[in-house]
């Protein structure tokens, strides 16, 4: 189980210290034993014990130290050891010189975005799904005081535990919760980022009400998440699989997804960026080398899915809540 203490001595100064037993037991709960925590425990367990003082969170792939400040033997051990926690699916990340070509190119959507949001220094904020991590590292980059991440996978937990095996972060958390597990209307952050997680939920209008209910009055929401082309109301219910995904419930056209936003408590909503999704942003690499995109769109159409869906394009919305 990772160490908590740094979170459990950094909510007892604030008003989330209230739920400090809560979050005791819901960590308990999420660290069960089974034969895939300990193939990933044992991996981390073997990381070679590599220190740097260099780290750099602003750069595309995270930077934590320097193939000097290691031999090739330790290299190649590092390199075996996080290949244990396959698949890798954001990133990337560069360790030493171990560099993990995840299979997004998660730096893209932090480029679409990084200079339309509020600034981040010295926010309080809260990454929702936040895989291993790799954006809320950028986010420290960005001078966050504080990032608490969630995300209810384990093996993204252990991937962010391998990662900061080498850094010891001290600003930045990653729980093993949904969104929907955490306290309710804390009205506790200055931020809070949402990407690729409200097509997964059944109901969207909580979702969206969740996260208005973690951000203070006129904090600030990130939202991505895959759009259609449309008019105002029209939205795709997928009656199966959508691009071989089983758990996706609603895609919204911009002008729905915006009017969602409206009803569910936000102002000053601004569509910042539609992009559609490429075999070049998400593919297999030789850190994640199951089906990905290029597997889930037609063989004879690459503006459709498999399936016969509209081919997925993705939208940025940045919004504040009142």
């Amino acid at each position: 189980m990772i160490d908590y203490t740094g979170f459990f001595e950094y909510i007892n100064g604030n008003k989330l210290g209230k739920y400090s037993n809560y979050f005791k037991q819901k960590f308990n709960d999420a660290f069960v034993i089974n034969s895939d925590t300990e193939k990933w425990k044992k991996a981390i367990e073997k990381l070679p014990p590599l220190f740097s003082a260099k780290s750099d969170f602003n750069q595309s792939a995270i930077t934590i130290g320097t193939p000097e400040d290691s031999s090739q033997k330790e290299r190649k051990e590092l390199q075996k050891q996080l290949m244990q926690l396959h698949p890798w699916r954001k990133g990337p990340y560069n360790i030493f010189g171990v560099f993990i070509d995840s299979e997004w190119r998660s730096d893209w959507k932090w480029d679409r975005l990084k200079n339309h949001i509020s600034p981040l220094k010295d926010k309080k904020i809260l990454d929702v799904g936040s895989g291993n991590g790799y954006h809320c590292w950028r986010m420290l980059g960005a001078g966050a005081r504080n990032v608490i991440g969630i995300d209810p996978y384990m093996m993204s937990i252990y991937q962010f535990m391998a990662i900061n095996t080498f850094v010891k972060s001290n600003k930045l958390w990653l729980l093993p919760m949904r969104l929907e597990e955490m306290p309710k209307q804390t009205k506790f952050f200055d931020t809070v980022f949402s990407m690729g997680v409200l097509y997964h939920r059944r109901s969207p209008f909580d979702h969206l009400y969740e996260l208005r209910d973690a951000l203070h009055n006129d904090g600030e929401l990130i939202l991505e998440t895959l759009i259609i082309n449309g008019k105002q109301g029209e939205t795709l219910v997928p009656v199966g699989r959508y691009a071989q995904m089983r758990n996706i419930w609603f895609i919204p056209s911009a002008l729905t997804l915006e009017l969602w936003l409206k009803k569910s408590g936000f102002k000053n909503i601004r569509l910042i960026n539609v992009t559609e999704t490429t075999t070049q942003e998400q593919r297999k690499t030789e850190w994640m080398t199951f089906d990905s995109l290029s597997d889930f769109l037609s063989p004879t159409n690459p503006n459709k899915t498999v399936e016969g869906y509209p081919a997925p394009k993705r939208a940025i919305f940045i919004a504040n809540a009142q």
